[in-house]
């Protein structure tokens, strides 16, 4: 099977909707029907933006921005049929967004059709109508540049004349297809569909053409077939009807209304699509159900597991949400990596770990990082020194915190510089054997990474005065293949590796992947924990100093 859409001919395509063509409606359009799904319009620089992340516990390819927010996810299902819509107003910046994703999707079609505001300021969507040159030099560059189809989705020109010159230009570029959509860029769906219109420009072209726009009239399947040939086309897109019940696509007929928006919660939930999205998508399939009992909890819910519960699938999401966090935990444990960097004489100079820190894992008013402060008090020693730096883009924090010559850091990246300096604390707290707080069995994840710690090191601290201890110690450890710091505090750390050497394991960034996108609820809701309480850590420490010296 190709992967790319090898011909538009004869096809019953989802429509390119803002917030609708996600995942679950694509898979569940193709499931009743649908030969060709479109995802919502992404805008070149926003999938630019992103990084491209396997996810192995959903099975998709997901392109996700900095903030963590899923742009753009496909998965094998729609391989071969899934076109990327995307909004642009410059060929170079569009090609190199294209190329991006070319490897993901089965074409690339260029928004020209879109009349919201945000489209037309931008020189995109319509915009582009009475732009040709333009045109054509996008379409050029993607059609040059790409190994898969390109295609453009239109509105109609006021005149004629000037829609079928815009569509021959189009068709001489070498897109594999034009859909057009039957109004001018200022009607709405209130305003007749020019299907006659439409029928002229297919009979002007030698390429398919995707009638649009006929949503008012295509209430059942057979009337697709009257709508088509209306529009003298053979493939149609359907927007507002399939939004409504993608089971427009059946030949059998559309099923019942419920049913159609359960299978939809569970298609969604399979693929932990975001509550408000499920929320949105559901809305509008029930908009002329609302009185019904489903209809109105929808609207208060404000979870995946309030949806669940409403559709009957709560025991399914957490059979889900069980599956995901022992997938997560298989992968987590074959990708930890800890880096001890050494001085060149030989002294631990730094230690890294993937650890979080996830606020609901602690009792209130308890943190890692007042954990350490505390743990230097009772040793009298100086305070924890943490040096935070911002990423440049993003404005993600990482957090270095220095007790006596070592430096402890987490791998990951994070919103708020309060937790960045946790999770600095925590990687202190695994070296240097110190209870941070954590409630019993609260973190999976970072209990493997304290494992993985004592599998390949073992760490002895001794308080003696290094003047008299510096021989003895050094040549009693001196054939156990050793890394000792000699700590400015009046300390040694003595960083023992095992006999087994770590091995090699995929990036960091591939580490960040599982544990920053936050798939299982933990995360989730460790997430708004942090954002919620991020100044309760510095409050925390400053209540600690008050106090009198533990003896």
């Amino acid at each position: 099977m190709t992967s790319f859409v090898s011909d538009y001919s004869n096809k019953l395509i989802l429509a390119p909707m803002v917030r609708i063509s996600t995942l679950p409606m694509r898979l569940l359009a193709l499931r009743y029907g649908a030969d060709i799904v479109y995802c919502e319009e992404v805008i070149d620089f926003k999938i630019l933006a992103t990084t491209r992340y396997e996810n192995k516990i959903l099975g998709t390819v997901e392109y996700i921005s900095s903030d963590e927010t899923v742009v753009f996810r496909t998965c094998p299902e729609e391989k071969g049929k899934v076109v990327f819509q995307m909004g642009t107003s410059d060929a170079q910046r569009a090609l190199k967004a294209a190329k991006k994703v070319e490897n993901d999707v089965s074409a690339i079609d260029i928004n020209m059709g879109c009349p919201k505001e945000f489209s037309i300021k931008g020189g995109m969507g319509a915009a582009l109508l009475t732009k040709p040159d333009k045109v054509k030099d996008i379409l050029t560059t993607l059609v040059n540049g790409l190994s898969i189809p390109v295609t453009c989705k239109i509105r109609l020109l006021p005149k004629l004349e000037d829609t079928l010159a815009l569509v021959k230009m189009i068709e001489g570029t070498g897109v594999a297809a034009i859909a057009v959509h039957g109004r001018l860029k200022e009607e709405r769906p209130r305003h007749k569909n020019r299907n006659h219109i439409i029928k002229i420009i297919a009979e002007s072209v030698n390429i398919p053409v995707i009638a649009n726009g006929g949503s008012k009239e295509m209430r059942t399947y057979d009337a697709i077939a009257t709508f088509l040939q209306e529009t003298g086309c053979t493939s149609t897109m359907i927007a507002r009807q399939a939004e409504w019940n993608p089971t427009i696509f059946r030949k059998e007929g559309k099923l019942p209304l419920l049913d159609v928006c359960k299978e939809y919660v569970t298609v969604a939930l399979q693929y932990n699509n975001v509550h408000t999205n499920i929320k949105y998508c559901v809305l509008n399939m029930m908009h002329e159900d609302m009185d019904l009992e489903e209809g109105q909890r929808m609207l208060a819910t404000a979870s995946q597991e309030d949806i669940s519960d409403i559709w009957g699938l709560r025991q399914y999401f957490q059979d889900l949400k069980a599956s995901w966090k022992k997938k997560e935990m298989e992968l987590f444990n074959t990708k930890i990596e800890i880096t001890v960097t050494n001085t060149q004489d030989g002294a631990v100079e730094s230690v890294e770990m993937p650890v979080r820190y996830l606020k609901k894992d602690y009792p209130l008013g308890i943190s890692a990082k007042q954990r350490v402060f505390e743990w230097t008090r009772r040793k009298k020693l100086p305070r924890p020194d943490y040096k935070t730096v911002e990423r440049e883009g993003d404005r993600y924090f990482m957090s270095v915190v220095t007790l006596g010559s070592i430096k402890y850091k987490s791998s990951f990246w994070e919103k708020s510089k309060s937790i960045a300096e946790q999770n600095a604390a925590i990687v202190a707290s695994i070296v240097l054997d110190i209870d941070d707080g954590r409630k019993p069995g609260s973190s999976e994840m970072t209990e493997a990474v304290v494992a993985k710690w004592r599998e390949l090191y073992r760490v002895k601290i001794s308080w003696d005065n290094i003047s008299q201890k510096k021989n003895e110690s050094s040549s009693s450890l001196c054939d156990q293949n050793h890394r000792v710091s000699e700590d400015i505090l009046g300390c040694k750390i003595y960083v023992l590796q095992r006999k087994h050497k770590i091995s090699e394991t995929d990036n960091v960034t591939d580490l960040n992947g599982i544990g920053s996108k936050r798939k299982c609820d933990d995360f989730e809701e460790g997430g708004e924990q942090n954002s919620q309480n991020d100044n309760e850590d510095s409050q925390s420490e400053q209540v600690s100093d008050n106090k009198k010296e533990p003896g």
